[in-house]
């Protein structure tokens, strides 16, 4: 008879008061009340035996700043590939992108606290977008490297040709343009090195030193042999006219020529007089040209009878 009815309110207000502490009591011992209260920027709180997600949430951050990254990196592959120029200060861009990238997954990855496979996950992903990062870029600078070679030989070529340099000025300064620009497009503390390209842009310009002293030198041989036979057939001259001279006596300077056509007939005579011989010649030829002179000829000759003069001076 002593006991009291509750009424159904207290009994649902009781119920509500036991959920919710056992509630607080549950996210208290799984650490999320006190990462909620913190006042600083959100961070990714690990579950226990969540290592998985982890390494799920480093890939979903390394993932972000590669497509980020690759905006950059489209750039210059578009001048480096597509337009066939070299993008200056390569090596710089390429160290800017890679530490700006290390630097956002610094900040943007979650903590790996004390545990040690997730600071070993934390290790491998940051190794692995390096890597992400370094290999097109590794691509584009090996492109770079064969444009820079290019550039080296064209340069000889153009130094070799000119008089004022030999060819090894030529190759020194080739070299020289090509290791500068070469220095400029590598990215420091890589493992990004332009050795081969170097030593390959050397032996093509030795190839091609060699072949043109070749070409010299079969070119010397050449004039040579001309020179040689040119001094010969000028000593078979000398000595005809040697012979001349003691049959014929002393030749006369002076070569007299003649030439005479009777007027109306086909009838020509021709005398000439060369090195103290005289010849003449008497010969029966049409003339092809009286229809185009009229029925007279000339009728108003140079110097007297129609008569023409020719001298030839040989000194």
């Amino acid at each position: 008879g002593g006991a009291t009815d509750q009424s159904p309110s207290s009994s649902i207000m009781a119920r509500l008061r036991f959920a919710a502490v056992v509630a607080a009591a549950y996210l208290s011992s799984t650490g999320v009340v006190s990462a909620w209260n913190k006042q600083s920027s959100p961070v990714f709180i690990v579950p226990r035996g969540g290592a998985t997600d982890y390494a799920s949430l480093c890939e979903s951050v390394k993932c972000q700043i590669v497509e980020k990254a690759s905006q950059s990196i489209e750039d210059m592959r578009r001048m480096i590939m597509d337009e066939g120029q070299t993008a200056p200060e390569f090596g710089a861009k390429a160290d800017a992108i890679c530490n700006q990238a290390l630097e956002e997954f610094a900040q943007n990855a979650p903590d790996a606290g004390d545990d040690a496979l997730a600071a070993a996950t934390y290790d491998r992903k940051l190794e692995e977008l390096e890597a992400a990062l370094d290999a097109p870029l590794q691509v584009l600078y090996l492109r770079q490297l064969a444009i820079v070679r290019e550039k080296a030989l064209q340069s000889y070529r153009a130094s070799s040709r000119s008089s004022e340099s030999s060819d090894y000025e030529a190759m020194l300064q080739a070299d020289s343009m090509f290791q500068r620009e070469a220095e400029e497009a590598t990215r420091e503390g890589s493992d990004w090195d332009y050795a081969t390209e170097r030593s390959y842009l050397q032996s093509v310009m030795n190839d091609m030193a060699q072949t043109s002293k070749k070409l010299i030198d079969v070119q010397m041989k050449s004039a040579n042999q001309q020179s040689t036979a040119m001094q010969y057939l000028q000593q078979q001259q000398q000595m005809i006219q040697q012979l001349q001279m003691q049959l014929y006596g002393q030749s006369s300077p002076w070569n007299v020529g003649l030439a005479y056509r009777i007027p109306d007939t086909n009838f020509n005579l021709q005398g000439s007089y060369q090195q103290g011989r005289g010849n003449f010649q008497l010969s029966c030829v049409p003339d092809e040209y009286a229809p185009l002179l009229g029925p007279n000829g000339f009728t108003n000759g140079v110097g007297p009878g129609n008569l023409g003069l020719s001298l030839n001076l040989s000194i």
